[in-house]
């Protein structure tokens, strides 16, 4: 039957084919207006002025020039899942000992999950730490001696109280909807310096809230998504290939790439089609490069003590931090890093604490604290920091205010972030809180701020990195953002 009533043309086999090909004709007309107006996905509109998909060509991974001089290369986003609070590790708030036990001396927004209402005081010290006398926790021995390199931002605000809008809009720049990720945005911008890694890689032993979405590319070509690394001693399986030689894999894949390049010919353009067949050259040219990337077994042990490789509160966040370290020497533009696990558990929101603020709170900090520290102290001392912008966040932070006896509710209004290398000024503590850490109130500096501000360090303006998307120029900070000029070095 088949043999008989061959398999019917598609559009673009119709418009070529019939009437002379006038119809592929008037096609290529509209299509050239839609260039020039810069309707078609991916280019930007007019007036915007910067379209990466012209300047890189067919390698969707080709490195492009940034539109200025850039501060930053590569990134590594340290992400603490769950909301670290603020008032008990970076935002010291002696008010709240003197108010112990009793209501905010003023009204609480209506936005709330739940009703806390008493001011809980951290029962951390805090103590003024380097030669900038930046204020920490005590859970933070080994990071409190690197603040002379970090700027501590203590004027955060976010719009969401719930943790996946939250995450979404701290990785994404969007609360509820599909937008691509911060990291797909860079490599969109920018592009890989390595063709043999991926550009963007997730590191999370456990998904964090909210998952996938959180690294996705969205509406982006497929080959900017994240790729996500969760067996941290076999980072990325089924990479070798023992049945068949290097020059054996090639010729298969040579033939692969024919067949797959028909296939595609007879379609209309898919980018998760075109990313699968990119991931089997890369697959392939990563059995070369990644397990040397990805393996710490060569360091040296006076570098793994420094990460806290080994010790059993540290080993899981330590590697990760190591691997981080050394896939972004090696030109990996970006690097996530997810807390999601501990030598004592596991969960996506580990620094969710509704409870435990003085049992899993010391823990989280204790797993996170040395490797952090070891991984600032390392990208130093090789001269990476200067290139490598280095961010430590959640989410959102916590109430001021007491949940139960030992816990504090979410809170967006007013959080703490901090930054290091990259462009940054060191030993800088920006904004502030009220004198509760209820509300930001000095020099606020929101999600899409934060957003520009890197993209900015990292040579690109975040109002022109567009991309065009069902009749819409989207970028990563939305409408808005504006870059944090005095955070600057």
């Amino acid at each position: 039957m088949n043999g008989q009533y061959p398999t019917a043309p598609s559009r673009r086999q119709m418009l070529r084919r019939f009437a002379n090909g006038f119809g592929m004709l008037g096609l290529a007309g509209l299509l050239a207006e839609d260039v020039m107006a810069g309707s078609l996905p991916g280019l930007a509109g007019a007036g915007a002025g910067y379209s990466p998909e012209l300047l890189r060509g067919p390698n969707p991974l080709a490195v492009i020039p940034p539109q200025f001089t850039a501060r930053a290369k590569n990134i590594i986003f340290l992400f603490m899942s769950g909301g670290p609070s603020h008032v008990d590790l970076f935002d010291y708030k002696p008010k709240l000992a003197e108010y112990a036990g009793k209501p905010l001396p003023f009204e609480q927004p209506k936005l709330v999950r739940t009703q806390t209402v008493n001011c809980l005081p951290s029962p951390y010290k805090f103590k003024k730490h380097g030669q900038c006398g930046t204020e920490v926790s005590e859970l933070f021995p080994h990071l409190s001696t690197c603040v002379d390199d970090m700027c501590v931002i203590r004027s955060m605000v976010a719009d969401n109280i719930n943790h996946n809008g939250a995450c979404l809009q701290m990785n994404t720049g969007e609360q509820a909807f599909s937008r691509p990720s911060m990291g797909s945005w860079l490599l969109y911008g920018l592009g890989s310096e390595n063709q043999n890694l991926p550009g963007y890689v997730v590191i999370s032993p456990t998904q964090p809230a909210q998952g996938a979405p959180l690294w996705g590319s969205s509406f982006l070509p497929a080959a900017y998504q994240g790729t996500l690394v969760t067996d941290l001693k076999n980072p990325i399986a089924n990479l070798g290939n023992p049945r068949f030689a290097m020059d054996k894999q090639r010729r298969q894949l040579d033939a692969l790439k024919q067949l797959n390049a028909l296939h595609k010919s007879q379609r209309e353009e898919d980018s998760r089609l075109s990313a699968r067949i990119e991931s089997f050259e890369l697959a392939f040219r990563m059995q070369a490069e990644a397990p040397e990337a990805f393996g710490i077994a060569g360091e040296s042990p006076e570098t793994l003590k420094l990460y806290g490789v080994g010790e059993t509160a540290t080993d899981i966040f330590g590697r990760q931090c190591l691997m981080a370290r050394r896939l972004t020497e090696r030109g990996v533009r970006m690097v996530q890093v997810y807390h999601t696990q501990t030598a004592s558990r596991t969960s996506c929101q580990m620094w969710d604490q509704h409870g435990g603020l003085k049992t899993e709170l010391p823990k989280n900090c204790e797993a996170t604290d040395k490797p952090i520290a070891g991984l600032l102290k390392d990208l130093k001392g090789r001269g990476l920091l200067d290139e490598t912008l280095v961010i430590w966040g959640g989410e959102f932070g916590r109430t001021p205010t007491a949940e139960g006896m030992d816990g504090r509710e979410h809170h967006p209004f007013g959080f703490t972030m901090w930054l290091a290398g990259g462009g940054v000024k060191g030993g800088l503590a920006y904004g502030a809180t009220d004198d509760f850490g209820w509300h930001a109130v000095d020099n606020r500096v929101h999600v899409h701020d934060l957003h520009a501000t890197i993209l900015h360090l990292m040579g690109l303006n975040h109002e022109k990195l567009t991309y065009r998307y069902s009749g819409r120029d989207f970028r990563l900070t939305d409408v808005s953002g504006r870059v944090v000029q005095d955070i600057l070095a």
